[in-house]
């Protein structure tokens, strides 16, 4: 037996008042008349708990745009396109000039059961992105395996921008050969411009690697072009991830068309589908945007037409601080000294004596001596070590023992000492 029961048994079996019974529970008066008057209303039935959700809700979504959310995703679905919640509000915004936040439609398609949850997928946050910096900066291509409506196995080859997601280049054959792959890059290169750099796995068409050292003749047309090939790490197709992600986008649609029954009627199916993704579908990589236009053609100099280039020309100013050498600071001359009267206490008094010179101050004295000549035969350790005055003030009172060259005491003169006594 519950609460709202022992509360209703206290006041009518009991008989007990109202006050003293939401005392002893510890709830309000109001609350054991509102489970009374349910009772008598409604019996057992009136004192099970009851939702607790508002009559109005201003902020729910509609019912009719839910429904408009799951009929652009089915939509989407029988096409063969890519039906996510992103994609959905890209399509509401441009019917209405706005819709929900993008987890308001994610919540409805879970609701009605078009999300399946995938948790055992890698988190996205554990790849290591890269992306070119410009259009033609880097072109990625790669192949892909498909199959006509009698079974016959075909290839298509794809060419992606790096940077803008535009396929500037989607041809299948029944075997792509070296001269194929070129033939379609130069009909990529007419209409585009050429790129800074090509992207492409170690397949026997894109690199002669394999065969000692050999060119295919794709390499051989950058390399005449001044543009740079470039190869993943085998058994690493996370590198070419663009254009692999293209390969699913187009085989996902593909699969909801009619089958083709020659390579002709395959080929406008892919000319139809890349006019579509470059102008219609968004991109997720490009805040739901379609891929611009395409790269302009190039009408000028080939290093005009490629600004991102592989190798740039340095900042001269980055070259210098990076390249220069470092060199201590040049030392400045030292200062003139000045005799004073009393000598500090952590210096010693210049043991060798002066001449005395009648009505001469030396504690007055303005004009500075010239220094003495640093002395050759002195190791020395820093830039002042040899000037006589300050190397003086660091060294013993004995020093007029050590015997050096020239640091003999000075004698006075006869005169001079018969003055002084």
């Amino acid at each position: 037996m519950g609460m709202p029961q022992l509360i209703v048994t206290a006041v009518l079996v009991e008989e007990r008042s109202k006050s003293e019974v939401a005392r002893e529970y510890g709830v309000s008066r109001r609350w054991v008349i509102t489970l009374v008057q349910r009772f008598l209303a409604e019996g057992e039935t009136g004192l099970e708990p009851r939702s607790r959700r508002p009559l109005t809700s201003p902020q729910r979504t509609r019912p009719e745009l839910e429904d408009e959310i799951i009929e652009i995703r089915k939509d989407l679905d029988k096409n063969g396109h890519e039906g996510d919640a992103a994609t959905i509000a890209f399509h509401l915004e441009a019917r209405h000039g706005t819709a929900p936040a993008v987890s308001t439609i994610w919540r409805i398609l879970s609701a009605r059961g078009f999300v399946t949850p995938q948790p055992h997928k890698r988190p996205k946050a554990s790849y290591l992105r890269f992306q070119a910096e410009q259009p033609n900066q880097r072109w990625q291509t790669d192949t892909t395996h498909w199959q006509l409506a009698d079974g016959t196995d075909v290839e298509i080859l794809n060419i992606l921008d790096d940077h803008s997601r535009l396929c500037v280049g989607s041809d299948t054959l029944r075997v792509f050969k070296a001269g194929d792959v070129d033939t379609t890059f130069r009909k990529a290169a007419a209409g585009y411009g050429d790129p800074a750099t090509m992207l492409s796995d170690n397949g026997a068409i894109f690199t002669g690697r394999s065969r000692r050292g050999g060119r295919v003749a794709l390499a051989v047309t950058l390399n005449a072009r001044g543009i740079g090939f470039r190869h993943s790490r085998p058994y690493h197709p996370q590198t070419n991830g663009k254009v692999e992600r293209f390969h699913q986008t187009l085989k996902k649609w593909l699969a909801h068309q009619p089958p083709a029954n020659t390579g002709r009627q395959l080929q406008a199916q892919l000319d139809h589908f890349r006019t579509y993704y470059n102008t219609v579908r968004p991109h997720r990589a490009l805040a739901r945007h379609t891929p611009p236009a395409g790269p302009r053609r190039p009408t000028q100099g080939h290093r005009d037409r490629h600004p991102a280039r592989r190798h740039p020309l340095p900042d001269p100013a980055r070259h210098d601080r990076r390249h220069r050498r470092v060199h201590p600071a040049p030392q400045q001359p030292p200062a003139p000294h000045r005799h004073r009267a009393t000598p500090r206490r952590h210096q010693h008094p210049d043991p060798r004596p002066r001449p005395a010179h009648p009505g001469h101050d030396h504690r007055r004295e303005t004009t500075p001596r010239t220094p003495a000549q640093p002395d050759q035969g002195l190791p020395t350790t820093s830039p002042n070590v040899n000037d006589v005055p300050r190397h003086l003030c660091t060294v013993s009172r004995d020093i007029t023992s050590v015997g050096l060259t020239g640091f003999e005491p000075a004698t006075l003169d006869p005169q001079s000492q018969a003055g002084r006594l």
